[in-house]
């Protein structure tokens, strides 16, 4: 009885706070998508004299938006330590993101450690499960030209076209540089069964922390997007030379997220910020394209290879509390990703003066015609 009455204040604090988080995140969205909404509307003359000034300023209202979201976790202490390469050296270059998926924090956690990578969010196609359609961010996607992809044996092959012909149509016309892909097609807690099954079954590893990938839009994106040379094998970048000139897809990131105690944080928990600071952890390899495997058995494989490092990758932070260093380095070096409380501070403000000002002026049109 005496530890209820003790954790009662506590445990009431706890209460007020997340639901003067969740006002506050239903306020921000209020204003922030619908002044989105309005200023992609007001500008659409610019897109037929200017489209690629058109997205430029569009991806910059994205950033915006995805960094109201990065702030959310910021704000309850979630924090981001990065390992491995420095992607930054890498951010002006078209790329691909492989990405381990636990929950939907997994996201929130992207849209926080890529807000200090120039222009990459702005540039960024996702490709995400269809039924981020349909909640309060999904108009946005659709207009920034990000993917809804179907799960499901019996879409893939439709899924795949569609997906083939969404980059044909928007990844260029857009000037996206950066596509986020989750290859494994799922959570951890609902593929693993699965994946596991699989694996005994075509004698693979038996993977814990992660599951086997897919390889379906991995290679869809390879074939859209590699730039061929006159021998036909890819024109990619090489890792001693970034300034490399080639055109088209030149690196895949290979981006592997741990929480601490493999206690992955999910969207709500996001927003309400009931769970005590917590510092993820994101390690990043990157690979130029051209030691990236095209035909379908050997991409595979080269998939395989990549989650089975990140399972191993995986089992030495939940052991250590870190990441293994990289390879010709004796101590892994970790960079502590931060956000200008400042730049939240305008974007926050900017939102909020823009959800007043089209109030206003809609409310004014609706007065002049009824």
């Amino acid at each position: 009885m005496a530890m209820t009455l003790e954790e009662a204040p506590w445990l009431g604090w706890l209460l007020v706070k997340a639901l003067m988080r969740f006002a506050f995140m239903v306020a921000n969205n209020l204003v922030a998508i619908p002044s989105y909404i309005c200023y992609v509307i007001i500008l659409q003359p610019l897109r037929v004299l200017d489209s690629k000034r058109f997205w430029y300023i569009e991806g910059i209202m994205y950033k915006w938006l995805l960094g109201m979201v990065a702030s959310w976790g910021w704000y309850a202490g979630y924090t981001v330590m990065e390992w491995g390469e420095d992607i930054k050296a890498v951010s002006k270059d078209e790329a691909v993101m492989l990405v381990n998926h636990q929950a939907t924090g997994d996201v929130c956690t992207l849209m926080m450690c890529l807000q200090d990578k120039g222009l990459v969010v702005a540039q960024m196609m996702w490709l995400m499960d269809h039924i981020f359609k349909y909640t309060n961010f999904g108009i946005v996607s659709l207009v920034h030209g990000d993917f809804f992809i179907r799960q499901g044996r019996s879409y893939r092959d439709q899924q795949l076209l569609l997906l083939r012909k969404h980059l044909e149509n928007n990844y260029r016309s857009r000037d996206r540089k950066w596509i986020v892909l989750f290859p494994e097609g799922g959570f951890l807690r609902k593929r693993r069964e699965t994946s596991q099954a699989f694996a005994k079954k075509n004698n693979l590893p038996f993977l814990t922390h992660v599951t086997l990938p897919r390889s379906g839009a991995t290679k869809i994106i390879l074939n859209a997007l590699v730039a061929q040379q006159e021998n036909g094998s890819p024109a990619g970048g090489d890792a001693k030379e970034i300034d490399s000139k080639s055109k088209g897809l030149q690196w895949i990131i290979d981006t592997t997220i741990a929480y601490p105690k493999a206690e992955p944080i999910d969207i709500q928990t996001w927003i309400l910020g009931y769970r005590k600071p917590t510092v993820t952890h994101v390690h990043y390899r990157i690979f130029p394209i051209k030691d990236v495997p095209l035909e379908t058995d050997d991409l595979n494989n080269w998939l395989y290879q990549r989650f089975i490092e990140k399972e191993d990758l995986l089992s030495h932070f939940y052991e250590t509390g870190a990441f293994p260093p990289s390879k010709g380095h004796k101590e892994a070096v970790s960079r502590e990703m931060t956000l200008s409380n400042m730049w939240i501070f305008l974007i926050q403000s900017f939102a909020f003066l823009s959800g007043y000002m089209w109030y206003n002026i809609i409310q004014y049109f609706y007065h002049c015609l009824f």
